[in-house]
């Protein structure tokens, strides 16, 4: 079990650098375009991150599972950690769309919204953490 515990956390932190990382090719997209750069090699380069970090997101959850199954964890923290990783997920879908949008020539939020939703990941991951660690209830 501790190889597979190995292997969820390799592949969480292989997903939250892609999570992390996708909202700042947007910034740079957006404010390129502004600038009238050519900036076809990030639409490229978001398209390949979400692909490589939802299948990180999908081993994540699978080992994820399968510690669970294997363990049994139980108690509060579990179900609240639950909560914050389908935020995560929600984040990562909406992430999809603005990829698509970004792919289409039509993502029209600015820099600095993108810097701002650059953030809201953290704010949902550090829950996730101290859920892990402290298993405060």
């Amino acid at each position: 079990m501790l190889w597979i515990k190995a292997f969820h956390i390799l592949a969480m932190t292989s997903w939250m650098a892609g999570i992390f990382y996708l909202p700042r090719i947007f910034v740079h997209y957006v404010e390129g375009r502004e600038a009238g750069q050519d900036v076809a090699r990030l639409q490229v380069m978001g398209r390949k991150l979400y692909g490589f970090m939802t299948i990180m997101a999908v081993f994540t959850l699978a080992l994820g599972l399968w510690l669970w199954l294997g363990y049994g964890f139980t108690g509060g923290w579990l179900h609240a950690k639950l909560t914050f990783v389908a935020l995560l997920i929600g984040y990562h879908v909406w992430c999809r769309q603005y990829l698509r949008k970004m792919q289409q020539d039509t993502l029209t939020r600015s820099g600095r919204y993108f810097r701002l939703f650059n953030e809201l990941p953290l704010l949902i991951f550090i829950p996730i953490l101290i859920f892990v660690v402290v298993k405060p209830f």
